[in-house]
């Protein structure tokens, strides 16, 4: 069983930043891949950025690349997407996956932020 516990969502003003954060139940090396994802109001999830664990591999969605930057602290079981000059079409809800061999697709609860002009 996998849990993932994202914080680190509230409310920002356009251009400035959040970091979130994700942290695992298990060593991060029990997965393959991980990344955040974000559901805007009347829209699909779409893929923000994901990272290869153990790899240097990192995937951008073509809007946050330049201003977003994801990365793992093994230490803490922990992925963050630091997220910098946001805007306004960058509020949604914002959810954390990892995928693991054994344990398949596994998702955090979600965490909402809201950019304001």
């Amino acid at each position: 069983q996998v849990q993932l516990v994202e914080s680190g969502g509230g409310l920002v003003q356009a251009g400035g930043s959040l970091r979130l954060s994700c942290t695992a139940s298990l060593d991060l090396f029990s997965f393959y891949d991980m990344g955040w994802y974000r559901q805007a109001p009347g829209k699909e999830r779409e893929l923000v950025a994901d990272i290869g664990i153990g790899t240097i591999r990192t995937n951008y969605e073509d809007a946050v690349k330049g201003r977003f930057t994801i990365s793992t602290d093994h230490a803490k079981n922990t992925v963050y997407p630091q997220m910098n000059s946001l805007k306004l079409e960058d509020t949604a809800v914002y959810f954390c996956n990892a995928r693991s061999i054994t344990y398949g697709s596994s998702w955090g609860q979600g965490t909402q932020v809201t950019v304001s002009a």
